[in-house]
């Protein structure tokens, strides 16, 4: 057996059984959402899709184009943080402005990293950071529009293609996916079983 197979295998090993919610809207970038859901099923994970939105929603590719549509699997309002071991925000313009603004996604953010949950945001998504108060005093990175929003809000803003701090991951846009996705699965071998 090659050493990528045993990693493989420890990788499957060590997240199976883990619960990861994705929380987005109409508008998602498309390739932020599947390409961590992918890696993350890939390596034994559930993944959920968390939704203000009900039934279904529209993804995008990039700010015009329509892509694929979604399934919602758990309602907003009956997330709660204590059921997932990761948060993964997936950015895209009209997604990550609308959740900002709704006051259950933002209390739902708040509640993952008052428990210690390890939270990844990538591209427009760290937006909601700023206004659940939780930029202030992290160092993260993100779609490089937002670099003066994060400042302002209080963050150590970088341009680096992931960055991690404590339990927050961020990445800046769909180039980094493969960084991005690498450190979220990682995340999810850390947190204790």
């Amino acid at each position: 057996m090659d050493s990528h197979s045993l990693t493989t295998r420890g990788a499957v090993m060590a997240v199976s059984g883990k619960r990861v919610a994705f929380l987005l809207t109409k508008g998602v970038e498309q390739v932020e959402l599947t390409s961590p859901r992918e890696a993350l099923e890939g390596a034994g994970a559930t993944t959920v899709i968390v939704s203000p939105s009900e039934g279904t929603l529209q993804a995008m590719q990039g700010d015009w184009d329509h892509g694929d549509v979604f399934d919602v699997d758990v309602p907003l309002g009956e997330a709660g943080a204590g059921d997932y071991d990761l948060l993964v925000l997936p950015g895209g313009t009209l997604n990550a402005d609308a959740l900002r603004q709704d006051d259950r996604a933002v209390e739902l953010v708040k509640d993952f990293f008052a428990a210690g949950i390890p939270v990844a945001a990538i591209c427009h998504a760290p937006w909601i950071l700023a206004d659940a108060g939780l930029a202030e005093g992290r160092t993260l990175t993100s779609y490089a529009s937002l670099e003066t929003d994060l400042r302002n809000a209080g963050a150590d803003w970088r341009d680096e293609e992931v960055v991690i701090d404590g339990n927050l991951i961020t990445s800046r846009n769909p180039g980094d996916l493969d960084a991005f996705n690498a450190a979220i699965v990682q995340a999810l071998q850390d947190t204790e079983a």
